[in-house]
């Protein structure tokens, strides 16, 4: 049994996506009761200033909250179908985070308005030269570079000298000649 094999493994994927859900919405909950007054100054250019994204990433696409919110579930289903399909690790982790950042935003949007998908995302990480995000934002954005990073490494690892596939293993112990 590989490390990745372990039970707690297969699971870390579906914990980073539950974390990622409750740390993002906690956050958003504190932003709606703590920010309302206004924005708060914490260090540098970095401060906590409330705002509502009815659209997409960097308030594209305002208005068009169904689209995204239907597109945000196709995304989610999918990556919940590669998890599956894939073996416990890096990948599937990254995979699992990505899942939690989209299914925060998504969360907005189905329970902060006032029809199915309407709702507007909680923005309030606002770094001054950036536009404003939450904590799903920046799940999707560290889940992406870590699935890059993952499938990377995983390719690298695979066209290394003397890699092989694990199909193609031949426990029978003869050389592959016919018998």
């Amino acid at each position: 049994m590989t490390t990745w094999d372990r039970p707690s493994w297969r699971a870390a994927p579906w914990s980073a996506a539950a974390f990622v859900v409750a740390l993002d919405q906690v956050t958003k909950e504190l932003a709606l009761s703590r920010l309302a007054d206004g924005p708060f100054d914490v260090v540098g250019s970095l401060r906590f200033r409330l705002t509502f994204n009815s659209g997409m990433a960097f308030g594209a696409g305002a208005g068009w909250g169904p689209v995204i919110g239907g597109l945000a579930i196709a995304v989610i289903v999918y990556l919940v179908r590669m998890i599956r399909r894939h073996a416990p690790g890096p990948t599937t982790v990254a995979l699992g985070i990505l899942i939690g950042g989209a299914a925060g935003n998504l969360i907005d949007r189905l329970a902060r308005g006032d029809a199915w998908l309407r709702g507007s995302v909680v923005d309030f990480i606002d770094l001054g030269w950036f536009p404003v995000f939450n904590i799903a934002d920046a799940a999707i954005n560290i889940g992406a570079a870590l699935l890059v990073l993952a499938i990377w490494f995983e390719s690298r690892r695979a066209a290394a000298p003397g890699a092989t596939d694990r199909s193609e293993d031949d426990d029978s112990g003869t050389d592959g000649a016919a018998t």
